[in-house]
């Protein structure tokens, strides 16, 4: 494996701690989503792989060289680890061109022209950050972070501060320089979005420890436990021979006749569907629809019971 944690625990109060025997394993040239609700570490961890956190136990192992480990310590600076973080930090007094030079070992300026043109900056070096929009200097700090040809890239929450209508095409421009440079990252993100679109395997986090760590498809249909289920997206609870499951609004349609009647309360326009909000048997269900339905009106919906979702016991409680 290319990127190695065994094991990392992190605290400020050994009591609380904040990462408890985090251990999985990334190949080179992947994209890994790492989720969680907010303050459950995300950050932290990125700063303990780019040793601007230190780690209290456990190892770190990129492309089989020693980060952290039994009294081991790599500078930040040493450990050819790329950082982009949330907010953009480029100097303003500084152009593009100066900003993603700016400290730059000699040996790598034979990348600038390859760099500038992948991330489509090539005719904006002139500008000042004041001057580009949100996406063009998050392109610059990628454009910094990859012309250093890292180990290993680290995004943290990357797409939050752009708006809706270029949020989009940014991941995918992201994604797609990622990929043709091959350099293996870890994104966090609070949007499920990117982590679905661009993602090889996600990494779900809570309480210090990992819940599941598979590909996206596999999270989003095979979840490990409630929790996994409900951050990746919406569940419609319903009883079969007095058992609980649930089933994802997508897999739901609207059918002439069945056992399962639901009574719409909102109809949400999307584009090419609307989004139906309901109850059925005085639970909320939400799904999807080619066509708009009134509020109020009664109708059926049905499902494959492949598609139905179980759980232990124990974890319907955080449904409640």
């Amino acid at each position: 494996m290319y990127l190695e944690i065994n094991d990392l625990v992190k605290y400020y109060n050994k009591e609380l701690p904040i990462i408890k025997k985090l251990t999985f394993s990334v190949k080179k040239g992947e994209i890994i989503s790492f989720l969680g609700e907010s303050g459950s570490g995300k950050t932290t961890f990125l700063k303990c792989i780019a040793g601007l956190e230190k780690i209290n136990s456990g190892s770190i192992y990129l492309n089989k060289v020693a980060l952290n480990d039994n009294g081991i310590f790599i500078k930040p600076q040493d450990r050819k680890i790329g950082f982009v973080f949330q907010d953009y930090p480029l100097f303003p007094h500084l152009n593009l061109k100066d900003n993603v030079i700016f400290n730059l070992d000699k040996k790598f300026l034979n990348n600038l022209d390859y760099i500038l043109s992948l991330t489509g900056l090539k005719y904006l070096v002139k500008r000042f950050p004041h001057e580009l929009s949100g996406g063009e200097q998050q392109r610059a700090c990628v454009a910094r972070a990859l012309i250093r040809e890292p180990e290993l890239l680290l995004l943290d929450e990357p797409f939050s501060n752009l708006d809706s209508t270029i949020k989009q095409s940014m991941r995918e421009e992201i994604y797609k320089i990622i990929k043709e440079t091959n350099t293996t990252t870890v994104l966090v993100t609070h949007d499920i979005n990117d982590s679905l679109n661009i993602s090889d395997k996600i990494l779900i986090f809570k309480a210090g420890i990992v819940q599941q760590y598979d590909n996206p498809e596999k999270m989003y249909c095979e979840p490990a436990n409630c929790y996994c289920a409900t951050i990746l997206g919406d569940m419609n609870k319903l009883f079969v021979d007095n058992e609980t499951y649930y089933v994802r609004p997508e897999k739901v349609e609207v059918v002439a006749k069945s056992e399962h009647k639901i009574k719409v309360e909102k109809c949400f326009f999307q584009g090419r569907e609307y989004r139906i909000k309901g109850r059925c048997n005085n639970e909320v269900w939400h799904f999807f629809s080619k066509k708009a339905i009134s509020e109020n009106q009664e109708i059926y919906v049905n499902f494959k019971k492949l598609d139905l979702i179980y759980f232990d016991p124990i974890c319907k409680n955080f449904f409640k």
